[in-house]
């Protein structure tokens, strides 16, 4: 990790978690022209996978929670992918996926659990285009499951 960023995530009160391998047939990150595709990512907390559904058994506040490991673990993700996270020029997109009941529509609070990490760390390189999507179900039964298009140096 580079000491610009290693020093933004230390003042936040935050480490990375160690990148998560594929669970299935596909590959955690691709590089395409200097264009890091990032798999979705799910929300671990002190190693628990966070379940459940938004509108039911989990508050906006515990996804917001569940949305910044997500991030958490696309840095780690990143990181792997380009070596440095000084490599980032852009984060791009984000594309959030919310475990939520049929008449939950905050989906957009939630997803900036995610968002304002990002910009936190990355300052205006942070800030992106993104989608918070209701679905009903996500596998594991995670509450949020997060995917990233990023921009390198």
């Amino acid at each position: 990790m580079s000491n610009n960023i290693a020093s933004k995530l230390a003042d936040l009160g935050l480490s990375l978690p160690e990148a998560a391998a594929p669970v299935a047939s596909y590959a955690p990150a691709v590089n395409l022209n200097g264009v890091l595709h990032i798999s979705g990512q799910l929300p671990f907390i002190d190693g628990a996978l966070v379940t459940g559904k938004l509108g039911d058994s989990v508050s906006v506040e515990q996804g917001q929670e569940a949305a910044k490991a997500c991030a958490l673990m696309l840095l780690a993700q990143i990181e792997k992918a380009a070596g440095s996270l000084d490599n980032v020029a852009q984060i791009v997109k984000l594309g959030v996926f919310i475990a939520s009941t049929p008449d939950f529509t905050d989906q957009p609070k939630v997803a900036n659990g995610a968002s304002d990490l990002m910009e936190a760390v990355f300052g205006a390189a942070g800030k992106h285009a993104r989608s918070a999507v209701g679905v009903p179900v996500l596998p594991l039964n995670a509450a949020v499951e997060i995917d990233a298009i990023v921009a390198l140096k």
